[in-house]
């Protein structure tokens, strides 16, 4: 993977110490990728510290779209490229979409007209008309190491299959966080 100064760093580094939530994004543009990594953005660093584990977004474009990405979705954690998708091959990972919408990402908030339209807008706006990726990779989920420990593994089938973070926050010991813009309420 690359980092965004464009600087290779093998993959197994990224857990080889300590454990890793590894997200698998789709691509920059894609709409539903961009919403799923605003909530991971919300994840307080704390909150991973005291788990001891890495929260990291790897995504298959140039790493010249990571700063730009990191700053459009405020997400200041890990994040990498796989610009030849190598990762994504070997683990499995899908390329196409099945017709199974019925899932639905607690992530995503727009619908898929207006998200498809704010994703092309973007693409055509950014400096390098540049579609930043396969658009027909699907992504995943992975909670890995320390070492070649596999926690938990999870492939998207369409766009819109993303786990929802707190299932990964809980499997990876992470506590989780409340993405509604609702206090909870207590009951006693």
């Amino acid at each position: 993977v690359m980092d965004a100064d464009g600087r290779s760093i093998l993959f197994g580094a990224l857990y080889g110490e300590q454990k890793a939530i590894v997200v698998f994004v789709r691509n920059f543009l894609c709409y539903t990728c961009k919403e799923y990594v605003e909530d991971l953005a919300k994840v307080p660093k704390e909150f991973l510290q005291e788990a001891n584990v890495r929260l990291i977004v790897v995504g298959q474009s140039s790493y010249h779209h990571i700063k730009p990405f990191c700053s459009l979705t405020g997400y200041t954690h890990e994040m990498y490229v796989d610009p030849q998708r190598e990762i994504y091959k070997t683990l499995g990972m899908k390329r196409g979409e099945s017709n199974n919408v019925s899932v639905r990402s607690p992530h995503v908030k727009s619908n898929m007209l207006l998200g498809s339209i704010k994703s092309t807008w973007r693409a055509m706006t950014s400096p390098a008309f540049d579609f930043q990726g396969d658009p027909a990779q699907q992504g995943g989920a992975l909670i890995l190491g320390p070492g070649n420990e596999v926690h938990f593994l999870h492939f998207d089938k369409n766009r819109l299959d993303h786990v929802p973070i707190n299932t990964v926050l809980q499997l990876a010991g992470v506590k989780t966080v409340n993405f509604t813009n609702q206090h909870q309420i207590i009951d006693i």
